[in-house]
């Protein structure tokens, strides 16, 4: 069973940790940890190696309003590529973890930030189906020691792992690091929106690890989606089921379609 927050709701966190040649990261996600009585800015921890990417990190975490400690030791002598990366990676998977264990979400979120000259655009489905489509038109310009396009990738990257569907434009700005940092501030909202719980929202019993069940309950035409583990043996007990209505959504489909048709 999971935790509960002080309002008697599952809390929505995850702790991840990744290891890979190039890279190790830590990760500490709470969803709602910015909801405490402790000052929001304390409940942001980022340490990259690389400045940019911790102020970017910083400002969405902020604005989402997440408990947020990240920490990341990479081969940024190389370039910043691979951290930048396997943080937006492990940061997705943790995301998704964490919104799993809360049960359903409002799902859809959309927002729009300004910096100065730049405007931004992110909006955003929690459906399960990874998708990216990230234009902060920043192109190879640097941004301390980031790259302009990796902060794209991070987006995309986090979208992917995050099993979300992510759309994110700059609509103007002449300023780079205003285009980058308010593309981030309105992703930020926009998950802030998506991940909004209503009133006497649980985790319902294995939830927990498909952000998809989690987000989709109350909120697509669809149901719930139910994705289990099976057993070979159970398997073979399923496969009959199968063949005692051959074609299964398909045939009914297709037979309602007819009789449809008869009909008429």
């Amino acid at each position: 069973m999971s935790a509960k927050d002080d309002r008697g709701r599952s809390q929505r966190r995850s702790v991840l940790r990744r290891t890979t040649r190039e890279t190790e990261v830590l990760v500490l996600i709470d969803l709602d940890g910015g909801e405490s009585g402790l000052d929001r800015a304390e409940l942001v921890k980022v340490d990259t190696g690389i400045g940019f990417l911790d102020h970017l990190l910083s400002s969405l975490a902020f604005h989402a309003g997440w408990g947020l400690e990240l920490l990341c030791r990479g081969d940024t002598w190389i370039d910043d590529h691979h951290s930048v990366e396997d943080c937006a990676i492990l940061l997705g998977e943790a995301f998704a973890r964490a919104l799993a264990a809360g049960g359903p979400s409002a799902r859809f979120g959309s927002a729009f930030a300004v910096l100065d000259e730049a405007l931004a655009r992110a909006v955003l489905d929690l459906s399960g189906r990874p998708y990216a489509a990230i234009g902060l038109g920043l192109g190879s310009s640097s941004l301390g020691e980031m790259r302009g396009e990796n902060a794209e990738h991070f987006l995309s990257s986090f979208a992917y792992s995050a099993r979300l569907t992510l759309h994110v434009d700059v609509e103007r700005g002449t300023n780079a690091h205003h285009r980058a940092e308010a593309a981030f501030k309105a992703a930020a909202l926009a998950l802030k929106a998506a991940c909004a719980q209503p009133a006497g929202a649980e985790a319902r019993d294995g939830a927990a690890g498909s952000s998809e069940a989690a987000s989709s309950e109350a909120s697509s035409t669809k149901g719930a989606v139910s994705l289990e583990e099976v057993e070979p043996a159970e398997f073979a007990a399923l496969r009959e089921r199968f063949g005692e209505s051959p074609g299964g959504v398909r045939d009914r489909t297709a037979g309602g379609r007819a009789e449809g048709e008869r009909r008429r």
